[in-house]
Order: structure tokens, then C-alpha cells, then sequence
């Protein structure tokens, strides 16, 4: 269950002292696909006890990732076993050393019972998270391969038959040579390398292009409607043969339409 938020920051600043969660009250992480490309998650609240409590507002704070200011919820949580509320998180603190341990987190909100005014509330978030270790860990890999070059789709896309082909380009930003292994689809749409691995930026290249397919995935109505995650392609890649990491490539918006448009008519749906 998702309660829906106000698109707003919450105004309440300060740092008054903390309270303990309420009787039966206990939060988790959690995060649905749609999240993904929002650079979301969910703070699923539980309340095993009979009294309501008012969430003003909420947020994570981590070493892990960049605290943001607190969402403003104004979402009142009955006995429930699963509440979600939605609130973006920072970006991952990454280090060009290596993939980062991901560190405590909790959650704090101001929260209230009955008439009584709202109070700072701090939710100790069980330590790994498997989450955040998860968003950590992907986000600093492909931290680590943007250090050396930054991977985007090319220009120049051209509808062949029923493919429809172009280039990734690797540019150079730092050090090492950096070796494209294989890039994956997405859950619309398969990508064919040429070969594999699809190829190597020497360390004294400044650029590479490497040629791809695409064709559509599926072509069910619903999963047009339903593009969450369409357009994120994994690239697996290393540095100086070293460990694979996976970064994620999105195309720019007018090929994102063109490839929607595609896809349409390879799949004999009517535009729009």
C-alpha cells in the first residue's frame, strides 16, 4: 500500500531532540521498479498498535548516500503490517579507491499522536541494509567507470527492417584502459552486440564506438503504458582488465521517442 505524497519539502528544520518510535511502530527500506529511475524508495512503515500516527515528514539519513532534506508526508498510518512512504534519497558517497562499505542509516521523521504536536523521531534502520548495500554498491561501480570515460548512446540511429542499429560511444575522462564486455537489454527492448566483448578503449584512445542492435522486447499494449525501466541499458565494463562493474546508459529523450515510435510500428501498435 502507497500513500501518496505532496511534491514539497517539509518545512520543519531544527534539531530538537529526538523521542523513541512509538509502541509498535517500526520502519523498513524497500523500493518497487517504478522507483528505479527516480532515484526513489520506500520507507514501509508497520504499526502493530490501535493508535493512528501522523508521519509530517521523513527522511534517510546515511554517510552512505548525500542526506536531502526532509519529504513532507502528512500521511496519518493506521494499524497496518506494510505503509509506503515514497521519499527520493541523495547521491552515493563514492570514493575512486574502490566500491565503498555501506554504512548505519536511520530514518527520521517528525511524528504525532493524537492532538499532541509533532516530535522528532529517529528510526534505527537494521544494519547491513541489503538495499542500500545494493544502491551503494551499483552506484559506485559505475562511478568507477565514469572516472576513466563516459559511455552514451551515438548520434546516429538508423531503422533497418525491423533493427535498429547504431553506436555506443566511449569517450575518454581519466586513466586505464577501459574494455566494454557486453551490454544488456532492457525489459523492452533487446540489444545485439556485433561481437563480444564489444570493445576496447586503449589507454591512449580518446574515443571508441562500438555498434549495437536493438529490437523490441515485447509488444504488448500495457507494456508501453507501463515503461518504467525502458530505456536503462546495462553495460558491463572493466578497467585495465580489472573486476567488471555495470553502468547504467540511458538514451537522450528525442531517441527515446524515436525508439518508442519504432518499436510501435515493428510491433503493429497504433501511435499515441
Amino acid at each position: 500500500m502507497a500513500v501518496l505524497l505532496a511534491g514539497c519539502d517539509s518545512g520543519a528544520t531544527g534539531a530538537s531532540p529526538s523521542a523513541a518510535p512509538p509502541a509498535g511502530v517500526s520502519v523498513s527500506l524497500a523500493q518497487w521498479r517504478s522507483d528505479e529511475p527516480a532515484h526513489a524508495l520506500q520507507v514501509a512503515v508497520r504499526n502493530t498498535g490501535e493508535t493512528p500516527v501522523r508521519f509530517a515528514d521523513v527522511q534517510l539519513v546515511t554517510p552512505s548516500f548525500a542526506t536531502l532534506p526532509a519529504r513532507r508526508t502528512d500521511a496519518v498510518i493506521k494499524k497496518t503490517e506494510r505503509t509506503d512512504l515514497r521519499i527520493p534519497y541523495g547521491a552515493a558517497v563514492c570514493s575512486p579507491r574502490g566500491l565503498p562499505e555501506v554504512r548505519p542509516a536511520t530514518v527520521v521523521a517528525h511524528l504525532s499522536t493524537g492532538s499532541e504536536p509533532p516530535r522528532r523521531v529517529v528510526f534505527t534502520v537494521p544494519h547491513p541494509d541489503p538495499l542500500l548495500a545494493r544502491l551503494l554498491r551499483d552506484e559506485c561501480s559505475e562511478f568507477l567507470i565514469k572516472q576513466a570515460a563516459s559511455i552514451e548512446f551515438g548520434p546516429e540511429w538508423k531503422e533497418s527492417g525491423k533493427v535498429m542499429r547504431g553506436d555506443l560511444v566511449v569517450t575518454r575522462r581519466g586513466p586505464g584502459a577501459v574494455t566494454l564486455n557486453d551490454v544488456a537489454g532492457t525489459t523492452h527492448y533487446i540489444a545485439t552486440p556485433k561481437e563480444r566483448p564489444l570493445g576496447v578503449l586503449e589507454a591512449g584512445a580518446r574515443r571508441l564506438e562500438v555498434p549495437i542492435e536493438l529490437t523490441p522486447g515485447r509488444c504488448d499494449p500495457h507494456a508501453f503504458a507501463e515503461a518504467k525501466k525502458a530505456f536503462l541499458f546495462p553495460v558491463r565494463a572493466s578497467i585495465d582488465g580489472g573486476e567488471e562493474r555495470v553502468v547504467i546508459v540511458t538514451p537522450p529523450e528525442p531517441l527515446q521517442e524515436r525508439l518508442t515510435a519504432y518499436a510501435m510500428r515493428v510491433c503493429g501498435l497504433p501511435a499515441g
